[in-house]
């Protein structure tokens, strides 16, 4: 799926049923836990104004703060290497298995070598990494990209997940989540023995020390970054913060967001290779523009660079609820996805994203870092509208939003579009005259109209009450 066929990755999505029903199984879980972890800190909304401050100073001063972390990550022994696009860092990371003669690749969870497609590029060569986080992996074996940022399989049911298996690792059939564990389990640990070279993502890079931090819940960050002896660590650019002790502020806003965790699993501080020698003997990291020094130039949009990638925003989200990550088109889906993507592919790829939101604002509500996304996306429709890229309905659309203005322009007109409202939705067959009403009839009830307006209603309890 592609953003510029957005429309109809949303129509197939809808008419998915089992798809709709574990998304809002999925999402409502992650929501309800969300509401317990924050409920116990009490300075929650304190530490979300602390977090936008510090990643608003880091955004305003990422020349210098990235300057900063090379310098104390090469102190350290880290190799770091800048990749300007995404062929670049794919690039880098081909070099660096070639030059280490690594055939046997694993990776740990990374939305950044997502964005880049870094598995597709590696397997060109033979090299394509075998992912470890258990979503991740399940995925891979479907040959399908990931639907949630934290949650890459959120789509997927367990008897899904049971018959992939089936086919793909000819198990007995099960859809128990400990025996599907216990078959990826056993799989994985022989890729994490054999492996020469293990690639992961960033959660965070501290400039004070020159240190990444891996956040997980299932270890396999952890063995993918200390068992081969090449770690190569792809990050994205805004990843870095100024101190150490800021963690301190992110660790509690995070996994209580995006999980509804207190606290992450594992956390993976690693500064320099392993001076004792039983981890890598080499780290690397490559620092990943790809379109992030042009939007941390845009004042405007500057902001969309603080994310944190909890993923809350998409289980908030009542229309990722209802279409999934995949219709979106995109590495990043939902809310985040709909103002990220635009900037890093461009508008006339994917300028109808921004449109696939009610704006209801609740992705502002429980975002950690208070990114104003219902804003950015306002910007981001009308740059989309200016430069011709909106996708819009043409004709049509436009007539009828010139008629709905001429209509609210005169209190006389507006009571008489009322009046015809009321009207027509006593009439059974009025949702399908009109293809936008068939559109929305198609899968949620057309809304009616008060049998009175709310003037009459008014006027009539103020004279009643005399």
């Amino acid at each position: 799926m592609r953003p510029e066929t957005l429309a109809q990755n949303v129509r197939d999505a809808l008419r998915d049923p089992v798809l709709t029903g574990a998304l809002r199984r999925a999402t409502d879980t992650f929501a309800q836990r969300r509401q317990g972890a924050v409920g116990s800190l009490p300075d929650w909304e304190e530490l979300r104004t602390q977090a936008a401050a510090i990643k608003a100073h880091t955004l305003s001063r990422l020349d210098h703060f990235l300057e900063q972390f090379v310098q104390r990550a090469e102190a350290a022994g880290t190799v770091v290497h800048w990749a300007h696009d995404a062929a670049e860092a794919c690039a880098i990371v081909q070099q660096l298995a070639e030059r280490h003669g690594a055939a046997r690749l694993v990776k740990s969870k990374s939305m950044a070598t997502e964005e880049i497609h870094l598995n597709a590029a590696l397997a060109t060569s033979g090299r394509e990494p075998v992912e470890t986080d258990l979503g991740e992996w399940i995925i891979q074996l479907a040959g399908e990209t990931p639907s949630h940022i934290i949650v890459p399989a959120i789509h997927k049911t367990k008897e899904a997940i049971g018959q992939l298996f089936v086919d793909k690792l000819g198990v007995p059939a099960s859809s128990e989540p400990a025996v599907l564990a216990e078959h990826a389990r056993q799989r994985l640990r022989a890729h994490f023995a054999a492996a020469d070279l293990g690639i992961s993502g960033v959660n965070f890079g501290v400039a004070e020390t020159g240190s990444i931090l891996i956040l997980e819940n299932e270890g396999n960050a952890r063995m993918t970054t200390t068992l081969p002896r090449v770690h190569v660590a792809v990050m994205g650019i805004e990843k870095v913060i100024p101190r150490a002790r800021d963690l301190d502020v992110f660790l509690r806003l995070l996994p209580r967001s995006g999980t509804g965790q207190h606290l992450t699993t594992y956390q993976s501080l690693l500064t320099g290779p392993d001076p004792e020698g039983q981890g890598p003997r080499e780290l690397h990291v490559v620092l990943l523009d790809n379109g992030r020094s042009r939007i941390a130039a845009d004042e405007r949009m500057q902001s969309t660079l603080a994310c944190i990638r909890c993923g809350a925003c998409l289980n908030a989200c009542p229309v990722y609820q209802s279409i999934g990550g995949h219709a979106y088109g995109s590495v990043y889906p939902g809310p985040i996805g709909a103002i990220l993507t635009p900037q890093l592919q461009g508008l006339p790829a994917a300028g109808k994203l921004p449109f696939a939101s009610s704006l209801c604002g609740a992705c502002k509500d429980v975002c950690p870092v208070k990114i104003d996304i219902p804003s950015l996306l306002l910007e981001l429709r009308a740059r989309a509208v200016a430069s011709g890229n909106a996708g819009s309905g043409g004709r049509l659309e436009k007539l009828v939003w010139r008629l709905w203005s001429w209509c609210e322009r005169s209190p006389r007109r507006h009571r008489v579009a009322m009046w015809l409202a009321r009207i027509g939705a006593r009439v059974p067959f009025a949702a399908k005259l009109l293809p936008p009403l068939r559109a929305w009839a198609a899968s949620r009830e057309v809304p009616k109209p008060n049998g009175k307006s709310f003037r009459a209603t008014y006027r009539g309890e103020r004279e009643g009450g005399r």
